[in-house]
């Protein structure tokens, strides 16, 4: 696996049938992903569990993988 990036921005723009997301880094590079409907539902609900949840100590690992 690559070693972690800050992310400096997300973009968001429906392409056909999905939904495009544009992830850019700190250091200039992005990636771009296709995702359905049903992929961004769950996304937010993981981002809103994690947001709501109490913060952990930082271990430095990446999530894993869903």
């Amino acid at each position: 696996m690559s070693t972690t990036q800050k992310l400096a921005r997300i973009l968001a723009t429906r392409s056909g049938g999905g939904i495009e997301l544009a992830l850019a880094t700190e250091s200039g590079q992005t990636l771009k992903v296709l995702a359905t409907s049903d992929q961004i539902d769950m996304l937010v609900d993981e981002l809103e569990d994690i947001l709501n949840s109490p913060e952990e100590p930082e271990d430095h690992e990446p999530p894993s993988a869903a």
